[in-house]
């Protein structure tokens, strides 16, 4: 069903108002530095209070993968506690829940059974896959398995009363869960009539974006929280290079960090739930190619097929000696990165790939649809430099440069079928897309060139498109 141009999107002053406050993002970073600093000041803490010489004194700052994980906590908790406070996100309507309703447990009971019958088929299928998939079982993986099984147990417990409580309150509590719990238990006991296929694909596109990202998110959070918290400011300072990849890290392990959360906290009283995964195909395929195991083949370093670092040096090696040229060039990879980071603390609890979860119109996304996509893809031109080569080979510097624009046109794409889907699902994203168009600081001018190429006419909205999946 296609929608017309939106006349308030191309005659008001600001976009539509964001499903998510800046607010929440905030806190959560605000959480995140408290726990980084305490995990540094540790040793001091532990003199403070008397624990000279003792064995939490002497283990030095708390920059251990449980310190990491611990984070996610701090992280959480103050973004949970800022959207159900301050902006009440647990009376909108677009959670589906109806605090005012309280089903007898006898009648809301059956359909709970069957909820999690279907959520924890769910989970059982989620765990043969990381049994079966070998790179679970090496690496950085070896650490988000250890802390998965880990929390196996604790989640099914904790299932139960959780859904049993929501299952009184929704509007209609037979979602895709319950729908593939239907079919987990078979015809004759739920009836074959009740269970309806596409809710079953939608539930299984909103859990494999969660097991699959919320398993690799997990893998890569110690490594960088270890760097932050184990820098010597001291040191850094007096260095352009260390301290602007020092910046960077720790702009990576905010973006990891909040992105974890928010992989892993889809819970309908936030409204944080997938509304609904991508279901085109080729959103998938652009978005799998960015992150192992495929992205091991595909992109970036040595041995990928778009590998754009043969001969290659980065930034500090070209620019080395010129102490002027190092302080502004490592400033602007630390402006791209902040934006990168920017875009994902703007998502507050809701960051996944791949996902409808509301619309994001503040901070970042005000400028241009995909801030994240074009500060990361920047920053590798600019940290990489792929036309120059140590090698002198023209032939090299041809191929890196070729390659590197290849990543930006999975990028690309990884955009307009996130857009597709987006479009579809939302009229309110509609509208933001049309205000872009002709007001985003960085999406406008693009616009205005495509339309120029295109001759295509000023403020329309492409058409939403329909899926037979959903």
């Amino acid at each position: 069903m296609s929608a017309p141009p939106s006349s308030r999107a191309t005659t008001r002053s600001a976009p539509p108002p964001s499903d998510v406050s800046a607010g929440v993002g905030l806190a959560g970073l605000a959480g995140l530095l408290g726990w980084i600093a305490f995990c540094r000041a540790f040793p001091d803490i532990a003199d403070a209070l008397g624990f000279r010489g003792s064995l939490a004194a002497a283990r030095g700052v708390l920059s251990g993968p449980y310190a990491a994980l611990a984070a996610m906590v701090f992280t959480a908790l103050p973004m949970a506690l800022w959207s159900v406070l301050v902006d009440k996100v647990h009376l909108r309507p677009s959670t589906g829940i109806d605090w005012s309703r309280k089903r007898p447990l006898a009648e809301s009971l059956p359909v709970s059974v069957v909820k999690l019958s279907g959520l924890w088929a769910t989970w059982a299928l989620l765990a043969a896959f990381y049994g079966l998939a070998r790179w679970y079982w090496e690496g950085s993986y070896l650490f988000a398995m250890e802390v998965l099984a880990f929390a196996a147990a604790p989640l099914v417990a904790a299932s139960i009363p959780y859904v049993i409580w929501l299952d009184r309150h929704m509007v209609e509590p037979r979602d895709g869960t319950w729908h593939f719990g239907a079919c987990v238990l078979g015809f004759g006991l739920v009836g074959r009539e009740t269970w309806d296929g596409s809710q079953i694909a939608k539930h299984w596109r909103a859990w494999a974006i969660k097991g699959f990202f919320g398993a690799f998110m997990i893998s890569i959070l110690p490594p960088g929280f270890a760097l932050v918290v184990e820098a010597d400011p001291a040191r850094l300072i007096e260095n352009p290079v260390n301290l602007a990849m020092s910046l960077v890290t720790l702009m990576f392990v905010i973006d990891v960090q909040i992105g974890t959360v928010g992989y892993l906290l889809t819970l309908r009283p936030l409204d944080a739930h997938i509304r609904s995964g991508n279901p085109l195909l080729a959103g998938w395929l652009a978005a799998l190619l960015c992150y192992p195991p495929f992205a091991w083949a595909v992109l970036g370093g040595n041995g990928q097929i778009l590998n754009y670092e043969v001969g290659g040096a980065k930034w500090d090696y070209w620019l080395a000696g010129h102490q002027a040229a190092l302080w502004l060039w490592g400033s602007w990879l630390v402006v791209l990165t902040a934006l990168y980071c920017w875009a994902t603390v703007i998502f507050g609890i809701r960051f996944s790939n791949l996902t409808y979860r509301g619309v994001i119109t503040n901070g970042p996304y005000r400028f241009t649809r995909h801030p994240a996509y074009l500060s990361k893809n920047l920053y590798w031109w600019f940290l990489h430099i792929p036309f120059l080569v140590t090698t002198g080979s023209p032939l090299e510097a041809v191929r890196n440069t070729l390659f590197l624009l290849a990543v930006n046109a999975i990028y690309y794409w990884r955009a307009r079928t996130e857009e597709a889907h987006l479009l579809a699902e939302d009229p309110k994203y509609r509208e933001y897309h049309a205000w872009m168009e002709s007001h985003g600081l960085v999406t406008a001018p693009l616009a205005r060139l495509k339309r120029v190429v295109t001759g295509r006419a000023a403020g329309a909205v492409p058409e939403a498109q329909t899926f037979p999946a959903e």
